[in-house]
């Protein structure tokens, strides 16, 4: 054996493909089994060598890859490239297993598997699962098995479709909590498992290394860089697919557990294996060419390897920081040429500029050697850096995360991974299919980055922080351009290019989502935060951020392209900017921390200060521009926000100094401006974008990061800064300065007049909110959870899910705040009420919603938070109708209420500064100057404004300084007054100032010039007004005016003072502005100067407007003259409902509350006379309103005018509709289920309708054709039914209301060209019209007169008439257009049908068929109204469904067309019923195929051709003596079956009993005569022969009483009677009576006119006492028995099948669905299609028989229709109901439309969960099940569904 294996080492020839593959298995298990005995000696070094050797061959023999060279090579592939590799292989499980099976081996290896994790990877679209309440990290997942193994009743989890791919958790204590883990992961088993034998994996050792090897070899051959132009993505794919089998080899090698897993660790992570074999330094030539192409791949990727000893020095730098940076300035400078050459429009420039600005940034990265230096010093790393240069292929990624749950290879893995991160994002920047290559990239490093020990000791041993920051600094430094913010020339700030991919394409996100990872772990967010190198590069990477996406208002032209890089922009600021803030936020939470805000707040401020260095920005912002995007301001105020709350920092501490506050209120502000701008239209020439920007703004997901963090700042700023400069500043930002003048008429140099309202409401709005709100001064954090979820509550009723989504959680998934966690569960309870989904059975469906309770409504409903909150203004609209709507009901306040003021949480004390704006004379004189103008009426302002003033008043009165007292409020310093209005600046004092005479600039042609020169302005006539009351005043005013305030003027002095203050530099002042902006346009009126007599106060302005609102004279009277009380214990609501009249009383109040003096003059104000108010004018909306109402009246009165005109017509529309229901109905009473396991399935043989085609095809296989399409109905499975929505119009009317749709392009979901088309009044779906047949109301009268003939007569009458040629008796000229009319409505009815539901005779098309056709169509009709009815007729009344029936008319139709056809001569039933024949015709005959005999007819059906056959309108007496005359074939017919059915002896016995009574007087009334009759005559023939024993056993042994019998005859019969009853209904328009289910039978008979009137009740009702025979009993009886026997003596059984027939069905139902949504989807959502063995990607199943169809699928489609609009006409005629499992929903498909239903499953919440997103537990909703039956029993779907389109055969 030795020899033979010496040999086969030594033959370099590989084995002989000659060679039967047996030997050749035997002879690998010999070799291995001889090298495994070698190497297991003590000394084995042969065996090694001999191995090595035999592994050098084998594995170098399978070279596709290479050109082969030599021909022996290539014969060596076997003809192809796969059988080289399969023999590899072959002999590598050979090896490995040492001789034995491979089978065997995975087994024994198996055996030794510590199971204690379960690490099962899995790719994209696996369904998984993820428990908060056991998951540790937020990244927690489970697979399918884990979960339902685990016992996770109750938690919080949900199903998700992975996005990247993912691994399975379970048995990971670090990522989840042990209760968790599943029964197979529970047991730490490691302890009692043996230890693994030595020789068991010894082979694989040895294998291993040369195995991996190979696989890297091939991978360094396959690789060609790409050329620039081409991506080589084909040339890599191949390469991969060559090595599909060996990465799945070592694959399945992972998954033999854990023993196997360390061997391989072993071999992935040993340096000296790696070094030996690639070192590329032996003699071997394939070796040095693969390790050229190695350095090669190196070189390409930008990397260097470290050769010489200097590099080796700086690749493994000291821990501290390393000495690179020298390095570094070079790398950088080096690389920038090429960076910036690209950018071609100013070269030198950029590039100087770039050069410098990449400097200072290179200069603060830790080391150039983490961008550019890679050393591979082991299998594993090469391996990864072939995974990234091949784009990491699924196969490798599942490869190396297999191996994960070995601990020694995640540490090694893990390094290896963070070794390589620069290459990762350079190859990833590079990439074409970045999207996929970073789900990959995620994959990998979700899992590695989530275990906080694993990060921690990477962090500390691999400079994580420092390479992940610096890669991504460098991602972002390719894609910089310059910023234009500000100083658009010589700005030196460089931003993130918003259009490049990187951004768009959302490309940094893999690496960005790492770094949160990471940062969410607090070991590792503490180190980031110590560190202040990698601060200050972070804060530099957040100023790419700063001002990018600037927008530029356009004036001029609409901008011709919008751009949408806005999405990119909002998305970068986001994920890179504040998830990262978010996650280093959320370890700041105890006093401890104080030290990192320090740190984080020191840095910021440096970048900022840097920032409005690099913009040149000095005080005023350029104007026209916004950018959105502040993430610095955003990340210095959450910071501080948070030192405040949780750190108990000293703000002021930490706060710059004035100078720089005043810089840093600027952008935020500005953008809140632009906020008004936007939605005032002014920039509407920017396109849609701008306001998508406006809304992303303050949308739920980004609010707070953006506009709650910039209001924050703003309130800072207005808290430290001099509230007179901060106000000026709001108004002159906001460009409503000009506004605010006394004088009626101004210019506004900067905004248009029809901007300036608005303009106007948005900065007192934003006043108000900047006062108000409390989000970050003192909430805390369950009462701003409440403030949220009331506002969106308010604005709307929300769904469950909706709430999670619009509350603005912490946008990092880490920050411990779980959306449902439980303290959003108790604030939802206690806020708000559920409304549980509603069901109109004609309406919409409803989810579970809720809505705020009443208590909410009235004390926490908060305006304030509503506006901050909205994204679409028209929703602070609806919150305040509900708000109304809520008063309203609830009597609380009648009229249209104000929008409350709700008194706030008190601030926290380090904010007290804020209020200090309420009490600034700036604010006070604006307030003053509005009140006066909106008294006087002047243009511009609104209910709003004046709204927004008095909330800012009652602000000030709320927040006042304690009350000062009175008198040393009216002392003051006497310089403070000469040039101002108001004496001081407390608001409760100023109030009661009186301002006699304002200086205002207005234009000459204002009507303030032209009064009288202000002679009167001298002092006295002023001083004497007061002197009685305040003598002071008099000294101190020089003139009798107050100033002209300029507010941009003060502004600017504020300014210049604060600068100077802070540096007396003189070169510091500001430079003067001289821009235009400010001086008057020429072409405009020049300014004067006029002088207005005011004479007002604050107060007496409020006590005026109090007048004018109320629209009555001394409207206002004290409150607490008549009740003192009022002002000792003042009971003030906290919370006040009410409109203006009461804000203003509300505030007087207060103000006399505050101050004595306050009290005194508002009594003296009420005291004097008021002047008269003028007459209060109806106002434009009140005079609207008013036309509204007349409009209203005559429009009722137009279309009652309407209706009845339409009433008086004669021509009604219907529509049909095709449908098919009936041939559901079943006669096994237990319901059918969904199948959900395999031995559950459907097989549709007990429906009605197979029965009845088994009947008709046995029919025409004996009898005559034309007599059998006679003989049945059919329809069962495809008929139609005619409904209507019972409108009418004109014929021509609807001819030119089709003509008018035919033009009307907007069509939704019907095609006119089919003749569809929507109910001109109802707008209900239709598809014809059905002419009504005009006969007036006396006529009719006609038809129903009772007539006394006997019943002989009428027979005759009958007869005759059905001879009659069919003409109608119509004397209306219109005679020819409605036959017209009537053709076409058949022509729609037959066209509706699918054609083999309507050819069922042998000879197509002949008329016979029509005829058939024709009365099915009446027999559905009637069959499916007795269904809606629930099957029976006991509830009487008029027919359901509130449908107007339109049978009546459709007979008229059906009637006409029944006559065109005349019926077989030979055979008409009539005779045959009414009369006995002789017997000789019989017999000529024979050579024919007879007819059907008359006791296998169906009744009805026989009933609806005699009526159809008659002439219109059919009177009530021959209609009574058809049904008479029926009843008797029916009861036979019954007799007969029941004779069938009962056994010999049962028979002889009523022969005999029955026989006995044949002579006495009724006994052609006694079912017992009749049936012993039947019997005997039918024993003539064979019918009852020949029953062998089997047919016994068939018959039912039950004994037969004559109260069962009397049922089964009733039974029998009752069918009919129930049609027979419902056509007499609609016919001649009776009533139907109501009964008990017991006595159906006997009141619908009295009903039939079947039953003598005089019958008495009493004993018990016998259903043979209705009979009424046209003809002796007996001799018919025998005629129709004879037919039979002659047919019997041929074919005995069939004889006997056609005569039993089941007339009892159940009613349709739909399939029963479980209860739990998850059955379904777990076994539907993997079962493999019967059609095509595959997966769907979409499966459905048919809820009427459970078929398993693919939606969508083109591998199940047969000429070009798709499975599910195949089945669709298959199972429902063209109507299919299909529940779409992986989407929850259900389908509808009618015809040729289709309709998305709905979901009949919803979540604990009442929630539909549509294609399983939120991946909730769904339980079946009963109601909606039922409504959903309900509408397809009804064929409502058209009606009801509104959303129909086309589906054009694809589903």
């Amino acid at each position: 054996m030795a020899a033979a294996a010496a040999a086969a080492v030594g033959g370099p020839q590989p084995p002989q493909p000659e060679l039967p593959a047996a030997g050749l298995a035997l002879d690998k298990a010999a070799t291995a089994a001889h090298l495994k005995a070698a190497l297991s000696r003590p000394d084995n070094r042969a065996g090694a060598e001999e191995l090595q050797a035999l592994l050098e061959r084998v594995l170098s023999a399978e070279r596709p890859l290479a050109v082969a060279a030599d021909g022996e090579e290539a014969a060596a592939g076997g003809g192809g490239p796969g059988a080289a590799e399969e023999e590899a292989l072959e002999w590598c499980k050979c090896l490995l297993a040492g001789g034995g099976g491979y089978e065997e081996f995975c087994a024994a290896v198996r055996a030794y598997d510590p199971a204690a994790l379960c690490g099962l990877v899995w790719t994209a679209n696996f369904v998984a699962y993820r428990c908060r309440t056991c998951g540790i990290s937020p990244c927690m997942s489970l697979c399918a098995e884990c979960f339902h193994q685990g016992d996770h009743t109750g938690h919080d989890f949900n199903m998700f479709r992975s996005q990247a791919g993912g691994a399975c958790d379970c048995g990971d204590s670090n990522v989840m909590r042990e209760s968790g883990f599943c029964r197979r992961h529970q047991i730490k088993s490691s302890s009692n498992i043996p230890c693994v034998p030595k020789d068991l994996l010894m082979m694989s050792e040895f294998v291993l290394p040369r195995f991996i090897f190979c696989l890297i070899q091939y991978l360094r051959e396959g690789y060609n860089e790409p050329a620039a132009d081409v991506p080589s993505e084909k040339d890599l794919s191949k390469v991969l697919q060559l090595l599909e089998p060996q990465i799945s080899f070592l694959e399945d090698l992972t998954k033999m557990g854990g023993a196997m897993r360390s061997v391989l660790t072993q071999v992935l992570t040993n340096q000296q294996n790696y070094k030996d074999l690639t070192s590329g330094l032996g003699e071997n030539t394939c070796a040095k060419k693969s390790h050229e192409k190695y350095l090669i791949a190196l070189k390409s990727s930008g990397l260097t390897y470290p050769e010489d000893k200097l590099v080796y020095g700086i690749q493994e730098p000291s821990a501290g920081t390393s000495t690179l940076a020298v390095q570094g300035f070079a790398g950088a400078t080096g690389t920038l040429g090429q960076l910036d050459s690209s950018d071609e429009e100013d070269q030198d420039g950029s590039q100087g500029l770039g050069k410098r600005k990449r400097v200072k940034l290179s200069s603060s990265t830790k080391d150039q050697s983490i961008m550019d230096v890679l050393k591979h010093k082991s299998f594993l790393e090469e391996l990864l850096f072939w995974t990234i240069k091949y784009e990491f292929p699924q196969k490798m990624v599942t490869f190396l995360l297999n191996m994960l749950p070995d601990q020694e290879y995640k540490v090694a893995f893990t390094k290896t991974f963070v070794q390589h991160y620069a290459f990762i994002m350079k190859t990833l920047k590079k990439s074409h299919e970045s999207d996929t290559m970073s789900n990959r990239i995620v994959h990998i490093s979700v899992q590695l980055f989530s275990n906080e020990e694993l990060a921690r000791q990477v962090t500390e041993e691999c400079q994580l922080l420092d390479i992940m920051v610096t890669v991504l600094l460098y991602m972002m430094e390719s894609c910089l351009i310059k910023s234009e913010l500000q100083d658009e020339e010589n700005s030196l700030h460089v931003v993130v290019n918003c259009g490049e991919a990187l951004l768009k394409n959302n490309t940094y996100w893999p690496l960005v989502s790492d770094f949160i990872n990471i940062l969410s772990h607090q070991s590792v967010a503490k180190k980031f935060l110590e560190d202040h190198g990698l601060l200050v590069t972070w804060m530099n990477f957040v100023s790419f951020f700063q001002g990018m996406n600037l927008n530029k208002r356009e004036l001029n032209e609409h901008v011709e392209f919008e751009s949408q890089t806005y999405y990119a922009a909002f998305a970068a600021e986001l994920e890179a900017c504040a998830q990262p803030m978010w996650g280093l936020l959320s370890h700041c939470k105890v006093r401890e921390t104080q030290e990192y805000t320090r740190n984080v707040v020191r840095y910021c401020l440096e970048a900022l200060q840097d920032w409005f260095d690099a913009i040149n920005f000095v005080d005023e912002p350029a104007p026209n521009q916004v950018t959105f995007h502040l993430p610095l301001h955003r990340y210095y105020a959450m910071f501080l926000s948070k030192a405040v709350k949780c750190q108990e920092l000293d703000l002021d501490s930490v706060l710059p100094d004035q100078e720089m506050l005043m810089k840093l209120m600027i952008h935020p502000l500005q953008i809140q401006a632009s906020l008004a701008e936007i939605h005032s239209n002014m920039w509407v020439r920017n396109g849609l974008q701008i306001k998508g920007q406006a809304m992303t703004y303050v949308q739920s997901h980004f609010c707070n990061s953006m506009i709650d963090p910039d209001i924050y700042l703003l309130q800072v700023c207005a808290s430290r800064l001099d509230p007179d400069y901060f106000i000026s500043s709001v108004f002159e930002r906001f460009k409503v300065v000009d506004l605010l003048t006394m004088a009626s008429q101004h210019q506004n140099t900067v905004l248009d007049a029809e901007h300036e309202r608005s303009m106007l409401e948005g900065a007192l709005t934003f006043l108000v909110i900047l006062l108000s709100l409390r989000l970050h001064l003192g909430m805390s954090d369950d009462e701003i959870l409440r403030a949220e979820m009331v506002a969106q509550l308010c604005m709307n009723d929300r769904t469950h899910s909706s709430l999670l989504d619009l509350i603005p959680e912490n946008p990092n998934p880490k920050s411990g705040i779980i959306p449902g966690s439980y303290s959003f569960e108790s604030v939802l309870s206690a806020v708000a009420d559920f409304k549980a989904p509603v069901f109109e059975p004609g309406g919409s469906m409803q989810q579970g919603m809720y809505t705020p309770k009443a208590e909410v409504w009235d004390q926490e409903f908060d305006p304030v938070m509503v506006i901050l909150r909205t994204v679409y203004r028209r929703d602070v609209q609806s919150a305040m109708d509900r708000y109304t709507a809520f008063l309203k009901q609830n009597g609380k306040f009648p009229g249209n209420p104000w929008p409350p003021y709700k008194k706030r949480t008190p601030l926290h004390p380090s904010y007290k500064g804020l209020m200090r704006l309420l009490h600034c004379k700036t604010l006070h004189i604006v307030l003053f100057t509005l009140l006066y103008k909106i008294l006087m009426d002047h243009q511009n302002l609104s209910e709003h404004v004046l709204c927004m003033v008095l909330y800012l008043i009652e602000l000030g009165l709320e927040n006042s300084a304690d009350e000062e007292s009175d008198e040393e409020a009216s002392v003051c310093g006497p310089e403070r007054c000469h040039d101002s209005w108001f004496p001081g600046s407390n608001l409760v004092a100023n109030m009661r100032h009186f301002i006699n005479y304002v200086r205002v600039r207005v234009p000459e042609t204002a009507p303030e010039v032209k009064r009288d020169s202000p002679a009167s302005t001298s002092s006295d006539s002023l001083g004497s007004l007061q002197s009685s009351r305040r003598p002071k005043v008099l000294q101190r005013e020089n003139s009798g005016t107050a100033q002209v305030f300029s507010l941009v003027a003060e502004r600017r002095k504020k300014f210049q003072e604060i600068i100077n203050r802070s540096s007396n530099e003189a070169n510091q002042v500001v430079r003067p502005k001289t821009s235009s902006k400010w001086s008057a346009p020429g072409s405009a009126p020049q300014l004067t100067t006029a002088i207005l007599e005011i004479k007002e106060s604050i107060l007496s302005l409020l006590i005026k407007l109090h007048h004018k609102l109320s629209g009555k004279q001394n409207s206002y009277y004290p409150p607490w003259l008549d009740d003192i009380e009022i002002l000792i214990q003042p009971e003030i609501p906290k919370y006040s409902h009410g409109d203006g009249i009461t804000a203003v009383e509300r505030i007087l109040l207060k103000a006399a509350l505050q101050s004595r003096m306050n009290k005194r003059i508002i009594e003296e104000i009420c005291r004097k006379v008021t002047p008269p108010v003028p007459p209060r004018k109806v106002t434009a909306a009140e005079k609207k309103t008013l036309d509204k109402e007349e409009r209203r009246q005559k429009a009722r009165e137009r279309q009652q005018k309407l209706l009845a005109e339409f009433a008086s017509r004669q021509k009604s529309f219907m529509e049909t509709a095709m449908d098919v229901v009936l041939g559901q109905c079943r006669d096994n009473t237990e319901p059918k289920k969904l199948p959900i396991t395999e031995e559950e399935q459907i097989y549709p043989w007990d429906t009605c309708a197979a029965v009845h085609d088994v009947r008709l095809s046995l029919l025409q296989r004996y009898f005559k054709d034309s007599s059998c399409l006679l003989a049945v109905s059919i329809g069962w499975e495809g008929g139609v039914y005619v409904q209507t929505c019972g409108h009418t119009l004109h014929i021509d009317c609807h001819k030119s209301y089709m003509e008018s749709l035919r033009n009307d392009q907007v069509l939704q979901g019907f095609s006119v060209d089919k003749g569809e088309f929507t109910c001109p009044l109802c707008r209900q779906f239709a598809n014809s019209v059905l002419p009504c047949y005009p006969g007036s109301n006396m006529e009719n009268n006609l038809w129903q007169r009772p007539s006394n003939k006997s019943l002989q007569d009428l027979i005759k009458e009958v007869e005759e008439l059905q001879g009659r040629p069919g003409a109608f008796p119509v004397s209306i000229s219109s005679e020819t257009n409605l036959s017209k009319e009537m053709e076409s409505v058949m022509k729609d009815i037959k066209n509706t049908t699918q054609k083999k539901y309507r050819d069922y005779s042998k000879t197509p098309g002949s008329p016979d068929n029509d005829f058939l056709f024709m009365y099915s169509v009446a027999r559905t009709n009637l069959e499916l109204e007795l269904i809606h009815r629930g099957g029976n007729l006991c509830s009487g009344g008029a027919s359901t469904a509130g449908k107007r029936s339109c049978l009546n008319q459709l007979f008229h139709v059906l009637a006409l067309h029944m006559r065109l056809y005349s019926i077989d001569s030979e055979f008409n039933p009539w005779g045959k019923l009414t009369q006995l024949e002789e017997m000789n015709s019989q017999l000529g005959n024979e050579e024919q195929q007879p007819e059907v005999p008359i006791l296998y007819h169906d009744v009805t059906s026989l009933l609806l051709i005699q009526i159809l056959m008659m002439p219109q309108p059919l009177r009530k007496d021959h209609f009574t003596c058809i049904v008479k005359v029926l009843f008797a074939l029916l009861y036979t017919q019954a007799l007969v079956a029941l004779s069938v059915k009962c056994n010999e002896e049962d028979r002889s016995a009523w022969k005999h009993t029955g026989a006995l009574k044949k002579n006495t007087c009724d006994a052609e009334k006694s079912y017992k005569v009749l049936l012993s009759f039947v019997i005997s005559e039918l024993s003539k023939g064979k019918l009852y022969h020949e029953e062998g024993a089997q047919e016994c056993a068939m018959v039912s042994p039950i004994a037969w009483s004559s109260e069962s019998m009397e049922k089964y005859l009733q039974d029998f019969c009752l069918p009919f009677l129930r049609i027979t009853s419902l056509l007499q209904h609609h016919l001649f328009g009776e009533d139907l009576p109501s009964c008990q289910e017991e006595e159906e039978f006997s009141v619908l008979s009295s009903c039939l006119g079947l039953l003598p009137t005089f019958y008495q009740t009493e004993h018990p009702f016998i259903s043979a006492s209705c009979l009424d025979w046209p003809v002796p009993a007996f001799d018919i009886i025998a005629q129709w028995c004879s037919e039979i026997n002659s047919f019997t003596e041929r074919h005995a059984e069939q004889g006997k099948a056609l005569l039993i027939q089941e007339s009892r069905w159940k009613l349709p139902h739909l399939l029963q669905l479980p209860e739990n949504y998850n059955t379904i989807f777990q076994y539907y959502h993997r079962k493999t299609c019967s059609v095509c063995t595959k997966v769907p990607k979409d499966p459905a199943v048919c809820l009427v028989c459970g078929t398993f169809v693919c939606l969508k699928g083109l591998c199940c489609k047969q000429q070009s229709y798709c499975e599910c609009v195949l089945h669709s006409q298959n199972c429902g005629a063209g109507t299919g109901i299909f529940l779409l499992v992986n989407a929850s929903v259900i389908i509808i498909i009618r015809g040729h439309r289709f309709c998305l239903w709905g979901s009949v499953y919803l979540d604990a919440h009442g929630e539909e969960d549509r294609d399983l997103r939120r991946g909730k537990p769904l339980y079946i909703c009963k109601e909606r099940y039922k409504v959903l039956e309900q509408q397809w029993i009804s064929h409502t779907f058209d009606h009801i569904n509104k959303r129909w389109g086309p589906h054009y055969n694809g589903l």
